[in-house]
């Protein structure tokens, strides 16, 4: 059956209506290249703005470092939207009941301040970090249902929306200088301490990756809106009751309680 790109972004929405597990479109029969699946992803974000009344305020970008890649066994760099209803604060009490299956991830947000279009030509560094209004330290909550690694494609993940659940920010900060690399650290009340490090060249490079690709489908960044640049550790499946921290040297601190509020 040649399902077109709305049925599939239907069936996608149904499946998380369902809190089903997530299966890969080969699995399904269907193979897509990496253009049709970002169709596939507009088409299903349009079905989640309709049914929850919220707005795309930015984008993630995911797999950005080797680790990541090889983890998901993809080979590139891949984006999803954000969407209002799912922006946290930090500190925010995230019940672990809401998801199928919850990971975390610790990255770096970027909040423009001035439109990015790159009209054919290259994006330095310089360049996004003028167009840069603020960053935090932030946390993406990524719904994996309980995919299977071993069998993931790009095209499947990028339909489903690169498996964004929403962010969580911390406060504002002006840009510190891109030639910086600071340490972080990211660790729970049941966990040892996991170091990683920001290199903020990485960071704006994540932003102008996302730019160009926009470009390629007729779109751009906007100012006002935010980008979470990738994780700068591994992935981390909490239980209920975990609290998790994330502390980024010069630039502050995050965290999440994965527990009921008021429990």
């Amino acid at each position: 059956m040649n399902l077109t790109n709305q049925q599939l972004a239907q069936a996608l929405f149904e499946q998380h209506a369902a809190r089903t597990h997530f299966g890969t479109l080969r699995q399904a029969g269907k193979v897509l290249d990496t253009a049709t699946a970002y169709d596939v992803q507009d088409e299903l974000v349009a079905l989640f703005r309709e049914a929850r009344r919220a707005d795309v305020v930015g984008y993630k970008i995911g797999l950005t470092s080797t680790a990541m890649q090889t983890m998901c066994g993809i080979d590139k760099p891949v984006f999803g939207r954000i969407l209002s209803d799912e922006v946290y604060r930090s500190g925010a009490h995230i019940d672990l009941k809401r998801y199928v299956h919850l990971g975390l991830e610790f990255e770096i947000a970027v909040k423009l301040g001035s439109d990015i279009v790159p009209n054919g030509k290259p994006l330095s560094t310089a360049d996004i970090a003028a167009c840069t209004a603020a960053v935090c330290p932030a946390l993406e909550l990524v719904e994996d249902r309980h995919a299977d690694y071993s069998t993931l494609d790009a095209a499947s993940l990028i339909a489903d929306n690169s498996w964004n659940a929403g962010v969580v920010l911390a406060d504002w900060q002006p840009l510190p200088d891109e030639s910086i690399v600071r340490p972080a650290r990211v660790f729970s009340q049941d966990s040892s301490t996991e170091t990683g490090a920001v290199d903020y060249r990485h960071v704006l490079a994540s932003v102008a990756w996302l730019a160009q690709e926009l470009a390629l489908r007729g779109s751009h960044l906007r100012a006002g809106e935010i980008v979470m640049t990738g994780s700068v550790v591994r992935t981390r499946f909490p239980v209920q009751g975990e609290v998790w921290h994330y502390e980024v040297d010069g630039l502050g601190t995050n965290g999440v309680n994965c527990a009921q509020a008021g429990a």
